[in-house]
């Protein structure tokens, strides 16, 4: 049973619609419990929101990307942080909670989005996200005035999905620009959502390598096996991923659960590449 008010809960059913989407997005409740909400747009479910435990990360490529959050500084230590491709910013709820303090701007290419999902379902208190409305790429050089010009530790990328992606946001030149905004130790995080076959990831995974020293691979166990659609997670950094980090990535599942290192990942692309 969902506790929101019947006005919000009347204007979160009401939704939006998208310009870009060309689709409605809708707030419901989650279901199975009194604080969980579901961001849906078009028929499509897109982002979960517990607003009783920001900490509680539903979707499992999103919990993936939490616990790389959660290992790329101290616990608890305030983090630089952007969101590109805001959802109903799950992962700037999530390290408010985790990292209070943290310094945070999220970016939506859709005039709505932000305004309607902050209404709907208000941030934590003494979050610091500033709120931009923007193409992801053009966006860039004004990122680190929103942050008062520090680095990031943290780039999350989470736009696109298979054929749909916008092409100037997924390319080798992108990621080069998005480096040049990491601090020393930071991490880009890309979801790759995918068909059968993995066609997209073989793109992308391969940009990412020509860009950064290292990247990462983590995902649900049967991904690897190219047989399944679903989502994969990227995490390119100048961080060798160490025995210490992988095992503690892999702890933190979601399960059954794979975490792949540099050379491992070349290996899994090789072999998509040969089936």
């Amino acid at each position: 049973m969902s506790l929101m008010d019947p006005a919000r809960q009347a204007r979160a059913e009401a939704g939006v619609q998208l310009r870009y989407a060309n689709a409605r997005a809708t707030i419901h409740s989650d279901g199975f419990s009194d604080n969980g909400y579901v961001l849906e747009i078009g028929d499509a479910e897109q982002s979960h929101v517990d607003l009783g435990d920001p900490a509680y990360v539903f979707y499992e490529y999103l919990r993936r990307i939490a616990n790389v959050i959660d290992l790329v500084r101290p616990s608890g230590e305030p983090i630089i942080a952007a969101h590109l491709g805001a959802g109903a910013l799950t992962l700037a709820r999530y390290i408010q909670a985790t990292r209070p303090g943290s310094a945070q701007v999220a970016v939506d290419i859709e005039p709505q989005m932000l305004s309607f999902i902050t209404d709907i379902l208000p941030l934590p208190a003494g979050t610091s996200c500033a709120l931009v409305t923007a193409d992801a790429r053009e966006v860039l050089p004004e990122l680190p005035g929103y942050v008062d010009g520090a680095a990031f530790d943290a780039l999350i990328l989470d736009i696109f999905t298979g054929v749909d992606a916008p092409a100037h946001l997924a390319n080798r030149e992108y990621y080069a620009e998005l480096k040049e905004l990491l601090a020393p130790g930071g991490v880009l995080a890309v979801n790759v959502g995918d068909d059968r076959g993995l066609p997209f990831f073989q793109q992308q995974a391969p940009a990412l390598l020509e860009i950064f020293d290292h990247v990462w691979c983590l995902a649900e166990s049967s991904m690897f096996t190219g047989n399944n659609e679903g989502n994969l997670v990227l995490i390119a950094t100048d961080r060798e991923l160490d025995e210490d980090t992988a095992d503690a990535l892999y702890a933190r599942g979601p399960h059954p659960a794979e975490v792949l290192e540099t050379e491992q990942l070349r290996e899994f692309l090789a072999a998509l590449a040969g089936a």
